[in-house]
């Protein structure tokens, strides 16, 4: 604090309502606790109580697997006429599973996906919101732990910037999708995520060419564990893209 003079009249005395000190530690605990406690009974009342139940016994990662599982089975397996209220559910539960675990990035990447494959199938400019919802939870799963589950949001946010529509609808920028798929590679470079979602960027981006050495990297990408129905959709695309490259050549 900054001393006074004692050759200067002494300061009127604050009469300001003091802040309240901080809460105890125990306290904070509770209110976690409970906040976590709601979110049980809202999830068991919207979803049943077996999810909400396996949110409740499990570690973060555990919770995020069950999202992973959900989202490929919407995305590979139900009818696409179906998807969009699908995927509106699955927003609801991984927005929950993001607050019960809050300061965790893994959970705010798998909704940052969850809400980018909603706007997908909703489309349109009632999509252009949930974008940019996405982009947050990325952007937020970044400021936590930009290397967590291998760079993600760096690969999810980079899908982003290239699908968005540019100015003035949205935040659409391939430059800026270039340089974000760039940092996943960076942290994932055999990747198929970040090999496949580059190169589809290159060549939306007028640059083809460039984009084959990535597409034949994430066709020899790894298999994932409890990931194959998305790396047998991965891959399809990148020998739909592959051929139409060589066949435009």
């Amino acid at each position: 604090m900054k001393a006074v003079s004692p050759l200067l009249p002494r300061p009127f005395p604050d009469t300001r309502a003091r802040a309240a000190p901080p809460p105890a530690e125990g306290a904070l605990h509770s209110a976690t606790q409970g906040r976590r406690i709601l979110l049980m009974m809202v999830l068991g009342a919207c979803f049943g109580p077996s999810w909400a139940r396996g949110l409740a016994e499990a570690p973060v990662e555990a919770a995020v697997t069950r999202l992973q599982s959900d989202w490929e089975t919407i995305r590979y397996q139900k009818a696409a006429s179906d998807r969009e209220k699908w995927f509106e559910g699955l927003a609801t539960k991984a927005h929950m599973v993001s607050e019960t675990y809050e300061g965790r990035a893994e959970p705010l990447i798998w909704e940052g996906i969850v809400l980018g494959s909603l706007a997908q199938e909703r489309g349109g400019l009632s999509a252009l919101p949930l974008l940019k919802q996405a982009r947050s939870r990325f952007e937020q799963a970044l400021q936590i732990d930009s290397q967590a589950l291998e760079g993600s949001a760096y690969t999810g946010l980079g899908v982003l910037y290239c699908k968005a529509p540019g100015w003035p609808l949205s935040f659409g920028d391939k430059a800026q999708a270039r340089s974000l798929l760039n940092q996943a590679l960076s942290l994932q470079p055999w990747g198929l995520d970040p090999n496949y979602f580059y190169a589809e960027c290159l060549v939306e981006s007028h640059l083809p060419d460039q984009a084959l050495p990535y597409l034949e990297k994430a066709l020899a990408a790894p298999d994932r564990p409890g990931r194959p129905l998305t790396d047998a959709g991965l891959r399809q695309d990148a020998r739909s893209l592959l051929a139409r490259i060589r066949q435009a050549r």
